[in-house]
């Protein structure tokens, strides 16, 4: 396991473009970092994004960190799980329904059972630790889940991928002549 903060990785806004990104094989990217970002999000076999709700939404920074996995999908096919919390009741549900609509754009697998985090300011005692067992009991569910998926869908794509929709979409449409 290894935790990959955004705040250590500053990516600059997505502007990528088929013009932008070299050869499709070894995409140069705009930016040097990117480039560094998309091959370490590649490495990872599963996710598990931990992210609080801002308008109803993930953060921007966020975002753009999925947007930056451009031509390497380096999410595809590789399960997601989500933690979430807000200041308010709703515990950053809102985010996660919004992640999981991003994530499948980018080919990834996001995973039905979460963990909400209401009321973040009285979440967690002094030494750290959940003061609502729900949480952790969520937080035992969601990792088991995201375990087995990894396993599964590790396996899946050691057997072979198709390759994306979009591709196979434009190569059907050239062999019919539209």
């Amino acid at each position: 396991m290894e935790v990959i903060d955004l705040r250590d990785w500053d990516l600059p806004m997505f502007a990528e473009h088929i013009g932008s990104i070299g050869d499709r094989k070894d995409p140069t990217y705009s930016d040097p970092i990117v480039k560094r970002w998309n091959t370490k999000i590649k490495e990872a076999d599963a996710y598990l994004v931990v992210t609080p709700e801002y308008n109803h939404s993930i953060p921007a920074v966020l975002k753009n960190a999925i947007d930056s996995v451009f031509v390497s999908f380096a999410l595809r096919n590789k399960p997601i799980a989500a933690v979430s919390y807000s200041g308010g009741i709703a515990g950053g549900t809102r985010a996660i329904e919004h992640l999981a609509h991003i994530v499948i754009e980018a080919g990834a697998v996001p995973l039905r059972n979460s963990v909400i985090i209401p009321f973040v300011s009285a979440a967690f005692d002094e030494a750290g630790q959940p003061t609502d067992p729900a949480s952790e009991i969520a937080l035992t569910i969601a990792l088991d889940d995201l375990a087995w998926w990894s396993t599964v869908l590790t396996r899946a794509r050691s057997d072979g991928e198709l390759a994306p929709g979009s591709f196979r979409a434009r190569a059907a449409a050239a062999a019919s002549g539209r």
